[in-house]
């Protein structure tokens, strides 16, 4: 029998309760991010609690094939920044599936002087990438399209002196490509405007890489999300150290387990997390679960009854996907609107989530901005949840196992790409 048709499993008995600590690994987007800006500064920064997965090595093999320095040691990381400028100028990428490379390095990489191919897998070449490269070829970059347009595989040549200082970008589709602009802009050393046409998702991601450049000695003007200015002063200087908050959206699964069947306290956050999704823990205290915040972690208590709502979910896009699954334990229904980026993540989320959610007995409507769910009397047993190789769908899914419910994972290491030890912790605090 041909061993790669036999897919790989994760079965979760049904558990009665959940009680226990769980420390997070490192923010997927924090670490990314960190891990870029170190490199575009000068001299060495210290990255602690860093995550390791798919996604952030992705990231680092291809700063080391662009010449940057970087040591993996126990608990942290060395980067030896290169300056706005890397040192290899002509370099193949592979970048798999990690839009937190992908998108920012195709920024960087098109202000250089150099000749970079970026490509990935055939996910990848399915999720949009034209409003990004239309605001870089404002900026001067010679960006070209590989296969189809609008979308990876790419070829980025050497920047162009004709530059136009008031670059726009669309504000709807990712907040990744705004991110991408942020991080990117410095590297030209002059004065620049961009302007956000239309409505502006996922502030909270916008946030994170405004304080992180803030960081890096990169200040820019923010005027009330509709246009950032930044100066021609401005350089990337690092910091010696810097510490990468717990996963906020990792701590979703466990904050929406503790909700439905126990207790549990989440190490690595506090109520500063300069994370959006921070903003979930409001989110389930209304549908009834208990929060008490400390200095250094989270504590979320059953709820008597957990209540279904209507969420409005633009600023927590990667934590509301673990809304869907406790909707399932909610009385009443549950509906989330303003996901429409769901449609262009590692699969389109909404209807992968709506697909499973009808295996368990839910009802389940859907647009392409929005999902409405109806829980089921009693969750069918032992189903088999595929995953579309999408770590956040096998993650949240691992909800279904609480109140006696097994649930049989398929292709469980999809989640190596943000939390490589997810299981393994997961069912640590299981009953």
């Amino acid at each position: 029998m041909d061993t790669k048709l036999i897919m790989k499993e994760h079965h979760l008995p049904g558990f009665s309760l959940v009680k226990g600590k769980v420390t997070l690994p490192g923010s997927k987007s924090i670490t990314n991010r960190v891990i870029l800006l170190s490199s575009l500064a000068k001299n060495k920064t210290r990255i602690n609690n860093y995550l390791e997965s798919d996604d952030t090595n992705y990231m680092i093999n291809a700063l080391e094939s662009l010449g940057v320095k970087i040591e993996k040691k126990t608990g942290y990381l060395l980067v030896y920044g290169a300056g706005k400028s890397y040192p290899i100028k002509n370099c193949d990428l592979f970048l798999g599936n990690a839009g937190t490379a992908f998108r920012p390095l195709t920024a960087a990489l098109s202000m250089m002087d150099g000749n970079y191919k970026l490509s990935g897998i055939e996910r990848m070449y399915e999720r949009p990438i034209k409003d990004l490269v239309d605001s870089l070829r404002l900026m001067g970059a010679s960006i070209n399209y590989l296969k189809k347009d609008g979308f990876p595989p790419l070829k980025i040549s050497p920047l162009s002196n004709a530059i136009n200082n008031n670059i726009s970008i669309k504000g709807n589709v990712s907040s990744q490509f705004l991110t991408s602009l942020l991080i990117a802009t410095p590297l030209l050393q002059k004065s620049l405007s961009i302007k956000i046409i239309g409505n502006l998702i996922s502030k909270p991601y916008i946030n994170i890489t405004l304080k992180l450049l803030e960081k890096f000695n990169i200040f820019y003007q923010n005027h009330n999300w509709q246009k950032f200015t930044l100066e021609n002063t401005s350089f990337y200087k690092n910091p010696n150290d810097i510490l990468v908050e717990g996963d906020a959206s990792s701590a979703s699964y466990y904050f929406g387990a503790a909700a439905i069947a126990g207790e549990i306290e989440v190490h690595g956050l506090n109520r500063n997390s300069i994370q959006g999704d921070i903003y979930f823990l409001k989110i389930i205290e209304k549908m009834g679960a208990k929060i008490t915040y400390k200095d250094d972690s989270i504590i979320v208590k059953k709820a008597d009854v957990l209540r279904g709502l209507e969420v409005d979910c633009e600023a927590i896009p990667d934590a509301a996907m673990t809304l869907t699954t406790m909707a399932l334990f909610c009385t009443g229904e549950t509906k989330l609107y303003n996901i429409a980026s769901w449609k262009v993540k590692e699969t389109d989320r909404i209807v992968a989530i709506q697909t499973e959610l009808r295996k368990l007995g839910a009802i389940v409507s859907s647009t392409n901005n929005s999902i409405t769910i109806d829980p089921p009397k009693n969750i069918k047993n032992n189903i088999k949840i595929d995953t579309y190789d999408d770590h956040r769908i096998a993650m949240c899914f691992s909800l279904v196992s609480l109140k006696k419910n097994s649930v049989i994972i398929n292709n469980p290491d999809c989640v190596k790409k943000t939390y490589p030890n997810y299981f393994h912790d997961f069912e640590k605090i299981m009953r």
